[in-house]
Formats: C-alpha cells, structure tokens, sequence
C-alpha cells in the first residue's frame, strides 16, 4: 500500500465537494484552522456551487476532483462534505495521477466511495472528520487530523464494551460507513476485506436495515477472512411502531458471534463530535482488551 508523505508547513491543501452543497460560511472556520497549522489553502472551482442539493453538477464536481488529483503541488484533498453524490462522480475520475503523485484524500460518510476506491487501487487514505463539523469537533478529534497529516501516525485509545471480543491483531484497516460499504457491493470499489482490520460505522438508519445490511456483508464473505471488527459510532438509529428488538451493536454482534476474530463496539470514529482520525491502508495494531487501543 503507497502511504502519502506527511504534510509540512506551507504545503497546498486543497477543498473540493463531491457531493451535497456547502456555503462559505460554513467553511470559514475550517479554513481558518488549516491556515493555524500552516497550510496554504486551494479552493476548487466549484467548491461553494449549487445544483439542487449537490455542489453543482457531477461534471463540475467531477473535473474539481480531477485537477486537484492532477496538479502535482496538492499535498492533501479534503472533502468539505459528505451528504449524498459522490458516488455518482467516481466513474467519470481518472485516477492514474493519483497513484503517480499520490497524496491525502480526507474525509468520511459519503466519502467511503472514495476511501474504497482508491484503496483498491493500493493508495492509503484518511478517515477524518470534515470541514463541516470542525465547529462543533472536539480539541481531540481535530488534533487526531493533524497527527495524521502532519506525522503519518496516531493511537487512539477508548473504554472496552461489554460485546467486545478480546485480542491483538495487526493489520490493514480499511472500511467507513456501513450504508455506502452496502451500496458497492458488487462495483468496481467493492471493498476488499480479505486479510484486513473492517472499521464501519453509521447514522440515521433504521435498525431492521442495519440487520438488512450486515446481513448481506455477510452473504457477500465480508467478515469470513478479516483479522479483526470495529464498529464505530451507531447514531441516532430509528425503529418502527413494532420493535426490532436489537440495538445496532446487537444487530452486528448476532450476527458475526460465531466468527472467531477481535470485535470493538463503540469505538470513537463516525458521526461523533470526537471523530477520531484513522488511516485506510495503514498496517495498524489493535489491541482489545480492558481498554482498547489502535495504534498507527
């Protein structure tokens, strides 16, 4: 797996919406604190574009993404935001400069498209919060981004679950949101889980399709090879008049028990406040037991 080289101060990072919408209001404080750190800030040309919901049409969306990817003196991408429409750019992007110069492409949720993607194709990434949610991010969860970027190295360290199964395994990691993991199955950035640490996480579903998702990650030999299980955050989840029975966790855990590798439940990446910063495609040791620590 190619790993980026770490930012510097002065390097070029550049903004770019490959999916919903975002004004400038909205990323004012971001800019704002990736200029603290140092860095030079590019603006993609259709970054604050409306079309609908999305940030202008795919074909601005896209060609923002493509000659970020090309301009060999971007160090990072970060996404803006997630929301809905990256996958509907994926097909029209070249990625062959990507892997040629390769650099950092940021973000989560909505951008698992890409995470999968260029894994896939053997580039490393990072799994981090947004500039959308930097206002309300915690002092850790931003300084988890940094670590990443600016030292190609973080650990994280949480509180055990009593679903936990205990163990040490070191690996790849890869993985993202559960919905979007779902939704390529079978495409071109189908996730490869083979040999792999699987991270997933979720908001805003209703439970009997998380039992509906997990079920056909399943089917689909998603967990029958993986070294280890984290499930990050499962938040704001919906049930129907007549119960499901069964939390999120509960859901995973019925029905990956009967595997054999190390499981974390409620591990701090996902649609958090404190959404800890993770590499894709890092070798990274997990270690489960009375707490719970990933180093990278």
């Amino acid at each position: 797996m190619i790993i980026p080289d770490k930012l510097n101060k002065g390097d070029k990072v550049a903004l770019v919406s490959t999916a919903r919408h975002i004004s400038l209001i909205e990323l004012e404080p971001a800019i704002n604190i990736l200029k603290e750190w140092g860095l030079t800030i590019v603006m993609g040309d259709n970054v604050l574009n409306k079309e609908n919901q999305f940030a202008g049409t795919d074909q601005q969306r896209a060609a923002d993404f493509q000659s970020l990817i090309d301009d060999e003196s971007i160090k990072a991408i970060i996404c803006t935001r997630g929301g809905y429409g990256t996958v509907r750019i994926i097909d029209l992007i070249d990625f062959t400069n990507l892997i040629k110069y390769p650099k950092w492409i940021v973000g989560y949720s909505d951008i698992t498209v890409l995470h999968s993607h260029i894994n896939n194709l053997g580039l490393a990434s990072l799994h981090s919060t947004m500039p959308i949610n930097f206002l309300e991010n915690t002092k850790e969860c931003l300084d988890t981004l940094h670590n990443c970027l600016f030292s190609l190295s973080n650990t994280i360290l949480c509180q055990a679950n009593s679903l936990n199964r205990k163990g040490i395994v070191r690996g790849e990691l890869v993985g993202g949101n559960l919905s979007v993991i779902y939704s390529l199955l079978g495409s071109e950035s189908d996730l490869d889980t083979r040999g792999k640490i699987l991270f997933i996480e979720d908001l805003d579903e209703y439970l009997y399709h998380i039992d509906r998702m997990i079920l056909n990650l399943k089917r689909n030999n998603k967990f029958s090879e993986i070294k280890a299980l984290i499930v990050g955050g499962m938040k704001d989840m919906h049930d129907n008049s007549n119960p499901f029975g069964k939390s999120a966790n509960e859901i995973v855990y019925e029905h990956i028990k009967d595997y054999d590798f190390p499981i974390c439940f409620d591990f701090p990446a996902g649609h958090l406040k404190n959404n800890h910063s993770i590499i894709f495609g890092k070798k990274s040791d997990l270690d489960i037991n009375k707490y719970v620590t990933l180093a990278q």
